[in-house]
């Protein structure tokens, strides 16, 4: 698979200040993370960089989220803290391959 055509995972969280968004390696593994946590957030995650779209949802433009964004929400700006609640409380969110066209709007998975 080239890397164009790897699916995109992201996690999205609403929170009561912003919504934060963090890329994971695939719906999958982000399930068997949560029935099974002693699977290494390395292998779970793409990165631990987190993004806020500034109360734009799902599909808002990516920034990343500043300490205070994770204090004023998560009570912390650990990344790992705040991944794991993300991972735990978010919605994960899929889309196919990055072509140039065609449908490339993200969509929930059950």
């Amino acid at each position: 698979m080239t890397r164009g055509d790897k699916p995109a995972t992201h996690i999205h969280y609403k929170g009561d200040y912003n919504d934060f968004v963090i890329f994971a390696e695939s719906p999958e593994i982000v399930g068997r993370w949560k029935k099974d946590k002693s699977v290494p957030l390395m292998e779970v995650v793409d990165s631990f960089h987190i993004f806020t779209t500034q109360h734009q949802g799902a599909q808002g433009h990516l920034e990343e989220a500043s300490r205070q964004a994770l204090d004023n929400e998560f009570g912390t700006h650990q990344e790992e803290d705040v991944v794991k609640k993300i991972l735990e409380c978010g919605e994960i969110k899929e889309r196919k391959g990055r072509e140039r066209t065609g449908n490339t709007e993200w969509s929930g998975v059950d």
